[in-house]
C-alpha cells in the first residue's frame, strides 16, 4: 500500500483536533472538533481557512505557449488577458476529461496551471506530450503551497494580512504581493460559492502563514467535509464524479464555455463537435433528509434514467440534494419527479435547476 502524503500544515491539523482522512494519496482534515455542519455554517456566515496544499501547480513559458496551450485545453487560452484565472478542462482525444483545473496568465508568455492532486501526474504527462519544444513546463507543486479563506468574511481577513480593500482582484482575477515578508499570489476564487481568496506561498512558509491566518479574527479551520457540502450546494463539480473520463465537459453542462461553434481546435474538439451527448448532467432536490450516494440508480417512470454523481444533505438547504447524470432519451428538465435507489427502499425527489444554494456571496462587489 502505497504511503499517504502530508501537507505542510499536517502537524498543525493535528493539534486542532482534526480527523485525518485519506483522500487522492495525501493524508487530509475532513473535519475538525465542531464538525462538518458547523464549519459549514461559518464559511457560509463568517469565514473559514482551508489547507489545499495538495493540489498540483505547473508552470508553462514559452512565446508560443498560448498558442500551444489554446490547442491543449478545451476552454480559450490565447484571449485571456494577463491578470485573469480561467476554470478549463484537460481533454484526451475521446473528448473526456482527464482533468478540471484553473488556467492563470501571468505574463503573455506564462501561464501559471492548478490541477487536482489525484490527477497531477497524469496531467503533467499530458502537457508535456502536447507542448512543442519551444515551450518549458515545470511541476512546482511540491514547493507551492496553497490556502482558501472563504466567507463572507474574507475581505476583513486579507485586509488584516496587509492587502489594501481597493487593490484587491475582481472575481476570478489575480495580483501579487505579500503576507509579512512571504511573497505570494493572490486569488479571487474558491469552491464554496462564497467570497473568498486562495493563496499560493512558498511550501517552505507555509505553516507560519497558516498561523497568521488563523490568528485573525473570526477565522476557523475547516476540512474536506464541509468542502465537500459547500461545494456542493453551488453545484460545483468534483473530478472522480461530475468529471471523469467517460464524461464530456458538455454532457457536465459547460457547453458553452467551449465555444464550439467558433471552429477552434483543441484535443477532443472533433469528438465533441461530432458526436451528441450520452447523457445531461441535473440537479434534484430529494423529499427530505436521507442523502442519496454516488452510483445510486435514478429512476423516472420506474425505468432506470442514470445515476448519482455525487448527493449529501445539503446544511444551507435543511434538505438532501443530488447530482445525477440522465440518460439521453429520458426526460431532464425541471419539475421531472424521480426516485433514487437507497438499498432496500427508494428517495423520491424532482429534478431542479442549479445552483441548490442562492444566497452565495462569491460574485458580491467589493
Amino acid at each position: 500500500m502505497e504511503e499517504l502524503r502530508s501537507t505542510p500544515i499536517a502537524n498543525e491539523h493535528v493539534k486542532l483536533g482534526a480527523r485525518m482522512v485519506p483522500f487522492a494519496g495525501w493524508n487530509m482534515p475532513v473535519q475538525y472538533a465542531e464538525g462538518i455542519l458547523a464549519e459549514h455554517a461559518h464559511t457560509r456566515e463568517k469565514v473559514s481557512l482551508f489547507d489545499i496544499c495538495h493540489m498540483g501547480e505547473f508552470r508553462v513559458k514559452g512565446k508560443d505557449s498560448a498558442e500551444a496551450l489554446d490547442g491543449i485545453l478545451a476552454r480559450p487560452v490565447r484571449d485571456q488577458k494577463t491578470g485573469v484565472c480561467r476554470y478549463n478542462f484537460l481533454l484526451n482525444e475521446k473528448g473526456t476529461v482527464i482533468d478540471d483545473l484553473l488556467v492563470y496568465r501571468i505574463t503573455e508568455d506564462e501561464f501559471f496551471i492548478v490541477v487536482n492532486a489525484g490527477t497531477r501526474d497524469g496531467d503533467a504527462a499530458q502537457f508535456r506530450r502536447h507542448l512543442p519544444s519551444g515551450c518549458t513546463f515545470t511541476d512546482e507543486s511540491d514547493e507551492t503551497a496553497k490556502f482558501d479563506i472563504q466567507g463572507p468574511l474574507s475581505v476583513e481577513v486579507i485586509e488584516k494580512l496587509g492587502f489594501k480593500r481597493e487593490t484587491l482582484p475582481g472575481y476570478f482575477k489575480w495580483i501579487k504581493g505579500r503576507i509579512g515578508s512571504v511573497d505570494c499570489l493572490l486569488s479571487r476564487t474558491g469552491y464554496t460559492g462564497e467570497l473568498g481568496f486562495e493563496i499560493y506561498v512558498p511550501a517552505d512558509k507555509a505553516v507560519d502563514i497558516w498561523n497568521i491566518i488563523m490568528a485573525q479574527e473570526n477565522v476557523k479551520p475547516a476540512g474536506l467535509g464541509a468542502r465537500d457540502t459547500l461545494r456542493l450546494e453551488m453545484g460545483y463539480a468534483l473530478y472522480g464524479h461530475e468529471l471523469n473520463l467517460e464524461t464530456t465537459p458538455v454532457e457536465a453542462g459547460y457547453g458553452k464555455m467551449l465555444k464550439l461553434e467558433s471552429g477552434r481546435k483543441f484535443i477532443g474538439s472533433e469528438v465533441l463537435v461530432s458526436s451528441p451527448a450520452k447523457k445531461q448532467l441535473v440537479a434534484i432536490e430529494l423529499d427530505g433528509r436521507r442523502a442519496a450516494r454516488e452510483g445510486s440508480i435514478v429512476r423516472i417512470d420506474g425505468k432506470e434514467a442514470g445515476k448519482v454523481s455525487s448527493g449529501a444533505f445539503g446544511p444551507s438547504l435543511g434538505k438532501a440534494v443530488a447530482m445525477a447524470y440522465i440518460y439521453s432519451g429520458f426526460p431532464s428538465s425541471a419539475g421531472t419527479r424521480v426516485s433514487l435507489d437507497a438499498g432496500k427502499a427508494s428517495i423520491d425527489g424532482v429534478i431542479g435547476e442549479l445552483p441548490f444554494y442562492k444566497n452565495g456571496t462569491a460574485r458580491k462587489n467589493i
